[in-house]
């Protein structure tokens, strides 16, 4: 205020010993009148010494004013203020002699009470891909790969006896190296081998997984002679670690993987970034905690944002863009993420419509844009906002062509091209083109005959009885509310839900890993939950997804569906493989004899560009045909194995109509809707819906027991409205075995024909995570929920009578 008198300090020496008065001398020079020796004011005229083996700090009166409001006072401030900084190196204090305060200054990054230092800050402090961001203790991972109690010990209810430490479970032997070492360990510390491991003291857990710092006296036997040593126990776990580090064998650090997990790291309690980046916030929060918020929770933060006028001028065109692109997310069905998701846990879908809102925020003019399903994991409710979105790129000029089908989004084209009428060998040709009335009323057009009502899926008249149910209870993975579910044995259960509402959680991450590791004894890590309760009910889960059924061109339908080895054992019975003494293997293309070594049997040759994409060129040796001529020249009805291997699945069953184990497994494939495709098809060149269904078909191939539980995450990506209906009385040929099929669905033609759904919601993300509405389609369809409302019009349109003129009648009502 004005009238205050003020001293500006300058820091010349801080806490260190000796006398200093060649630095008194030079300041007494320079002109200063004043110093402040260890808190007391000082005139350099007087004389005064200073204890040499006593720690001092002296500053430098720069300049004595007082406060006024005048321009002359504001521009002796400046210069005094510019002089002390560059004396005291970026440091000083202004002392308010009258009220015994002070205040320090600093144009340094750095803490003037501990001399903590930061560097200046920029945008790389803020990445975790960056060294100036990153944890150091992680390297900007956020994890670190370490031994997991819970792997160790997965069945706490077994005794060490009964193999309850399994990476030493098969070292029970009494003379095995680590049982005598547990042995030791229980003589010493007094506690029985045979109690269950979760009845042990927690302090003996602790010691067995973590080691003990006491000498313990170990007797091992070996080859009939006894080792007495005393020494310290590593324990389990650091004994696992140690190895897993010096070791240079790969089997053996695979053996130890199975044992660990990602642990957030200890250092940024999985945040990534360093603390000095982490103390930065803007409005009490720290770019990890903005991550971690929703899209849509971020955009409401953004929103409400409160920044001073001169800050907001600072800020105004970065929060504008960053307000745009979380609204484009959000308009895309993405506002139930965090921003902090991991792209390698997103669904393809997910990733699709991200770039997409990339494009939209780039507000390009003139471009045309090519989109693949880009519905796919979108509820009907978030498909509107998509579409509109679509319409917005459109509308600024560009042009979009778009692979669907979903009938809304077809509705919502300006033009349609349909390809058919078949599939593979059956298709290629265009078959409608037009708006989507012309479509529906081409009478040649399958997709036409589905979107104008002639074809429908029907609702079945019927449901399936529940009597056994699989009941989760507590699961609380992500963002489920720790919730109980009952899934229905032996019938077709739909989980239905909006985008991120916590389906694939509860279906892939709880109810499948935790049954397999319940029914196969493997070591899976499931979602959190308190218990899975009816798995005796079942003897296997099996997962069906659209991941492709081989990496390389070796695998293919024939070999994975099992075809393959019947239709080898059958050309080693002609005669002349007989008579050439050819067993099954030499039909075989994986190994020697009678493959062609020129490529391998792979049938091209692969040509290393470098720089660019490897090229693959037929093998000039066998044309690309896999065998060697001799193997050629067997030939079965007249054909040898390479012809049978180009054969289509339509063309086999054919062929091969009269050899039952052959036609049975061919049957499936075809019954899949797979007629079209060849039984040597390189596993590479099949789409993932076509990869769902010839796993499909391995499973309706086996014997059934009645007592399997399948589940599918959205099969019905990438299926056509016909082919939709072939994959449901595939599914329902399951379960009509006894079996139960569990699916993740957003199509309304497969939720209608379920038995049971459970739909989560009510919203995506934190808002999510509940049983929202659960019973027979007709029951859910009678809830407020977003997947009632829609299936409420979906089984309502499929009761209304439909008209078609039959000849020799008038009319023909379908009360469906």
């Amino acid at each position: 205020e004005d009238g205050a008198r003020i001293y500006i300090l300058a820091p010349i020496i801080k806490d260190r010993k000796g006398e200093h008065k060649k630095v008194l001398e030079k300041l007494k020079r320079d002109g200063y009148a004043r110093v402040r020796v260890d808190g007391e004011i000082r005139s350099l005229e007087e004389d005064f010494d200073l204890e040499k083996n006593r720690k001092h700090t002296i500053e430098v009166v720069v300049d004595r004013l007082i406060i006024r409001s005048d321009t002359n006072f504001r521009k002796r401030l400046a210069d005094s203020i510019e002089t002390g900084l560059e004396l005291g190196e970026g440091t000083l204090t202004i002392l308010y002699p009258d009220r015994a305060d002070e205040k320090v200054f600093s144009e340094h990054f750095a803490c003037t009470d501990c001399g903590i230092n930061f560097e200046e800050i920029s945008p790389r402090m803020f990445s975790f891909n960056s060294p100036h961001g990153a944890c150091p203790e992680c390297n900007g991972l956020g994890s670190k790969l370490e031994i997991d109690p819970d792997l160790v010990v997965p069945k706490p209810e077994l005794s060490l006896n009964q193999g309850a430490i399994i990476p030493w479970s098969k070292s029970l032997k009494k003379e095995n190296y680590y049982y005598q070492m547990l042995k030791a360990v229980a003589k010493h510390y007094n506690f029985s081998m045979d109690t269950p491991f979760k009845d042990l003291d927690p302090e003996h857990q602790n010691i067995i997984l973590y080691g003990s710092d006491e000498r313990i006296q170990f007797v091992f036997k070996r080859k009939n002679r006894k080792y007495r040593v005393n020494r310290r126990f590593e324990g389990v776990i650091p004994r696992l670690e140690r190895i897993y580090l010096e070791t240079k064998s790969n089997y053996m650090r695979r053996y130890i993987g199975e044992f660990m997990s990602n642990r957030p790291c200890p250092a940024c309690d999985g945040s990534r970034l360093r603390p000095e980046s982490l103390a930065v916030t803007i409005n009490g929060k720290s770019i990890h905690e903005i991550t971690e918020m929703s899209i849509k929770e971020a955009l409401k933060f953004f929103k409400k944002l409160k920044l001073t006028p001169r800050e907001e001028y600072i800020a105004k065109d970065v929060l504008r863009e960053i307000k745009e692109r979380l609204k484009f997310l959000v308009d895309v069905g993405l506002e139930y993420l965090t921003l902090s998701r991991s792209s390698g846990t997103l669904a393809g879908g997910e990733a699709q419509r991200i770039r997409l809102a990339t494009q939209i925020g780039s507000r390009l003019v003139g471009v045309l844009y090519i989109l693949d399903e880009p519905t796919i994991g979108l509820h009907q409710r978030d498909n509107i906002r998509l579409i509109n979105t679509l319409k917005k790129l459109r509308d600024l000029g560009n042009t979009l062509i778009v692979v669907e089908h979903d009938p809304e989004t077809i509705l919502s084209a300006d033009y349609i091209v349909d390809i058919g009428p078949g599939a593979g060998e059956h298709g290629g040709a265009i078959v409608a083109t037009g708006t989507p009335k012309e479509i529906m009323e081409n009478k040649d057009s399958l997709t036409g005959a589905y979107l104008s009502g002639r074809r429908t899926i029907p609702t079945p008249q019927k449901r399936r009885q529940k009597n056994k149910y699989i009941i989760i209870r507590g699961a609380s993975e992500n963002n489920l509310k720790n919730i109980d579910v009952k899934i229905p044995l032996g019938v077709f259960t739909c989980v239905t839900g909006v985008s991120g509402s916590g389906k694939s959680t509860l279906v892939n991450e709880i109810l499948y890993k935790g049954l397999y590791q319940r029914l196969n004894n493997k070591h899976m890590n499931p979602g959190k939950h308190k218990s899975i309760q009816g798995a005796h009910f079942l003897d296997k889960v099996v997962i069906i997804d659209q991941s492709p059924i081989g990496r390389t061109p070796r695998s293919n339908p024939a070999t994975y569906t099992g075809v393959f080895t019947h239709i080898r054992e059958l050309f080693a019975q002609t005669p002349e493989a007989k008579k050439r003494g050819y067993k099954p293997g030499r039909f075989s293309f994986n190994v020697k004899g009678g493959r062609c070594e020129a490529c391998n049997g792979d049938g091209i040759i692969k040509i290393e560009m470098h720089f660019l994409a490897d090229v693959y060129i037929p093998c000039e040796v066998c044309k690309g045909k896999r065998y060697n001529e001799e193997t050629l020249q067997i030939r079965y009805k007249g054909k040898n194995i390479a012809d049978i291997l180009e054969m289509t699945v339509e063309e086999a069953l054919d062929f091969f109509h009269n050899i039952p184990s052959v036609r049975n497994k061919l049957q499936t494939l075809y019954d899949v809707g797979l007629g079209y495709i060849k039984l040597g098809q390189p596993a590479t060149t099949l789409s993932g819906g076509e990869a769902q269904r010839v796993k499909l078909a391995r499973e309706l191939s086996k014997r059934s027991t009645g007592r399997t539980l399948y589940i599918l995450d959205e099969p019905t990506t990438g299926l056509h409205f016909d082919d939709i209906k072939k994959l449901l009385e595939v599914l329902n040929r399951l379960v009509d075995a006894g079996n139960t099929v569990v699916v993740i669905e957003h199509n309304l033609d497969v939720i209608k024909m379920a038995d049971h759904i459970i739909d989560l919601g009510p919203e995506g993300g934190e808002e999510g995570g509940r049983i929202v509405a659960e019973g027979t389609p007709e029951e859910v369809a009678e809830s407020r929920t977003y997947t009632g409302m829609f299936l409420k019009k979906v089984i309502e349109s499929s009761k209304t009578p439909l008209e078609a003129t039959i000849p020799g009648f008038d009319k023909v009502k379908n009360g469906g």
